[in-house]
């Protein structure tokens, strides 16, 4: 057959283009020995079929070369260009709400196993999470020769639960309290002031560190620590452990130290009993039961006059005043009460006076070994390494000096202090017996015998027992 009477393509080929208009195939319906077109025939051919894009010349060129392989058989031509999507939106956290449980790891390797969560505090006006917006697609193209848009991403949006608030553009999440971020159901954020522990403080909690109050349905095992920044209530007992509030502490239980750990608040500690307890309170220490062989300090008030309303043992210092039903007991346990001056000026003044007599003693040592340099300087015998000797001894000397200048005008400062007592006093409902030290400002007192219904106040310097209380 000449090419004058060569048949169209159409007799030998039909295009299929698919649904979506991504790729276009040819098939060959007919086997012909006599079939012979040219690359440009085929493209001309596709082009007339609604094929304008994304030509495979390699394979239109196989085609006309080798017809033979492909009598039958559907062969792609044409490929488009797919559309990409846009990136969703997200909310991206400053803070890992995801963050599983597991023991700190220290430098050296080892993990303290009472470092296992970390809660995500926040202060108020805090941002929380930024929204990241979707982008915008990008277009294909479809072998017909027509753009296909690539959908934009779904934009994210912010949840708002409690006590956060968004910026006006919707762009940012702030905190409006200070507090416990924390994702509820349907994943919506909130700030919860309060953080609430359904059991014991232990190695399944470990230590606590929170910017509100914090709530323990249980107790506080020895060696743990509870740290908040409001208030501290533990509906349970506490062991030796750590507990530190910038507000007050309440313990239902009491508290059973053995020694160890410290309980301190900048407010009110309310306990129903503290033994071998070590107290502190920027204001009343309030104990409804006993306290028993502790160390108790507080800025105002120590307030132990309830039902049992017993002090034994330990130290218990107070700003203002001691009330107790019972101060000591019978076999004249040493229990030590101290009133009239801020706990931690009277302990500044002890620790003062220790210091200012090691100072004394390491003075008198150096004044000893110049003398001893001055002599031999005076032989002249003195050697150079002596001379340097001298010279650093004389230094140290001159600022020994000044250091025990300083604690002594320190000193007199807080016993000036300790001069106004007006407010202070201690009251005793029941009975105080002997062995106990009475302590007003910077007079003491001794208890000799049993005393019932008494208060302790100073009149024209000295510590007078008035009965009746």
């Amino acid at each position: 057959m000449n090419i004058q009477e060569r048949l169209p393509l159409s007799y030998y080929l039909n295009v299929i283009i698919s649904d979506d208009k991504m790729t276009a195939k040819l098939q060959f319906l007919h086997d012909d020995t006599d079939f012979v077109c040219t690359v440009g025939d085929l493209e001309q051919f596709l082009k007339q079929n609604g094929v304008k894009y994304g030509f495979h010349l390699d394979m239109l060129s196989n085609i006309v070369k080798e017809s033979k392989k492909f009598v039958f058989n559907q062969v792609t031509v044409a490929s488009g260009v797919a559309p990409i999507d846009g990136d969703n939106g997200e909310i991206r956290f400053l803070f890992d709400l995801d963050k599983e449980k597991k023991p700190l790891e220290l430098g050296d390797g080892k993990v303290d196993y009472k470092e296992v969560v970390h809660l995500n505090n926040v202060r108020k006006g805090q941002l929380i999470a930024e929204r990241i917006l979707a982008k915008e697609g990008t277009d294909g193209r479809a072998v017909t020769g027509e753009a296909v848009s690539g959908k934009k991403g779904k934009e994210a949006r912010f949840k708002i639960g409690k006590n956060v608030v968004c910026d006006p553009d919707q762009m940012r999440l702030y905190a409006t309290i200070d507090g416990l971020i924390t994702r509820t159901d349907k994943d919506k954020i909130n700030v919860f002031p309060v953080y609430e522990i359904n059991g014991d403080v232990d190695y399944n909690t470990g230590n606590i560190d929170f910017v509100g109050n914090v709530v323990i349905h249980g107790n506080v095992l020895t060696g743990f620590r509870v740290k908040a920044v409001g208030d501290i209530r533990v509906i349970g007992g506490v062991e030796g452990a750590e507990l530190y509030a910038e507000g007050s502490i309440e313990i239902t239980a009491g508290i059973l130290g053995h020694n160890k750990g410290l309980v301190k608040a900048k407010k009110n500690v309310k306990s129903s009993f503290i033994q071998e307890g070590n107290v502190e309170a920027g204001e009343d220490i309030i104990v409804t039961q006993s306290i028993m062989h502790s160390t108790i300090r507080a800025g105002r008030n120590v307030l132990c006059h309830g039902s049992k309303g017993l002090i034994v043992g330990g130290t218990i210092q107070a700003g203002e005043q001691v009330k107790a039903r019972v101060l000591g007991n019978t076999t004249s346990m040493a229990t030590v009460i101290e009133v009239g001056v801020l706990p931690e000026l009277r302990n500044e003044l002890n620790e003062l006076r220790v210091k200012l007599r090691e100072l004394a003693d390491n003075s008198d040592k150096t004044d000893k070994a110049l003398t001893l340099l001055d002599q031999l300087a005076l032989a002249g015998q003195l050697a150079p390494d002596k001379m340097a000797l001298r010279s650093r001894l004389t230094t140290t000397k001159k600022q020994t000096i000044t250091e025990m200048s300083e604690m002594r005008e320190r000193i007199l400062e807080i016993e000036k202090s300790l001069e106004d007592t007006t407010n202070s006093k201690i009251e005793v409902i029941n009975v105080i017996y002997s062995g106990c030290k009475i302590v007003i400002g910077r007079y003491t007192r001794f208890i000799k015998d049993p005393t019932q219904r008494v208060t302790f106040r100073m009149i024209e310097g000295e510590i007078a027992m008035i009965s009746g209380v």
